[in-house]
């Protein structure tokens, strides 16, 4: 079993003061449901023994009645009995490291001393891609968060500086599905996240529906 850390910040929290950890590693069953405990930064987190090689799927409840994603899952699942997005994470599987005989450490020393006296090759730095979480702003998934990334938009700053014309576009030509959506307010949302003015983007949030 691995020792699994889910941590919540304290502005995830909104008006709840507390929160619990539900998921398919408890079945979902509010009996079992873990409490996470307060940091001293005013986040809350709570540490779970799960299996390797697995995928779990799982949400918060806040003692508010509101059902939130981990801000830093990583990955989405859409449930589509409850049409809903839950948090997932894949716990990497445990490597078993065989033991060397001596004949396979001989042959690891003559390469090792060989690689050594080659001539070093340069490496090329490679630049980081930078990308944001998009699902965080109010109206966006994780597939129109695909949209917009082949569209060269990753982070809350590029959302902030595009138009609602070009958005609009970008939907309308991912097909009708898309074309539902309004994302008049998703450069705002995007500029107040850029900002990481999160109060201020989930007072705007509340009063939002679906992004409108």
């Amino acid at each position: 079993m691995k020792k699994i850390t889910f941590t919540l910040p304290a502005e995830a929290l909104g008006t709840a003061s507390e929160a619990l950890l539900l998921g398919d590693f408890n079945e979902w069953n509010l009996d079992n449901a873990i409490g996470l405990s307060v940091q001293p930064d005013g986040s809350l987190a709570a540490s779970v023994e799960l299996e390797p090689g697995k995928t779990y799927e799982y949400r918060f409840l806040l003692n508010n009645g509101t059902w939130i994603n981990d801000w830093n899952a990583q990955q989405y699942i859409h449930n589509q009995s409850f049409g809903v997005e839950n948090s997932a994470i894949t716990v990497p599987a445990e490597i078993i490291k065989e033991k060397a005989t001596p004949k396979a450490k001989a042959i690891a020393t003559k390469t090792v001393t060989k690689k050594a006296t080659a001539p070093k090759a340069k490496k090329e730095k490679i630049e980081p891609s930078v990308k944001d979480d998009l699902t965080k702003i109010e109206g966006i998934g994780n597939k129109i968060t695909k949209l917009l990334e082949a569209e060269g938009i990753t982070t809350f700053a590029a959302l902030g500086k595009a138009t609602g014309k070009k958005l609009k576009a970008i939907l309308e030509t991912a097909g009708p599905k898309f074309q539902l959506h309004d994302p008049a307010s998703w450069p705002k949302q995007a500029k107040l996240a850029a900002a990481e003015k999160w109060d201020e983007l989930k007072a705007l949030q509340d009063k939002l529906v679906a992004g409108k």
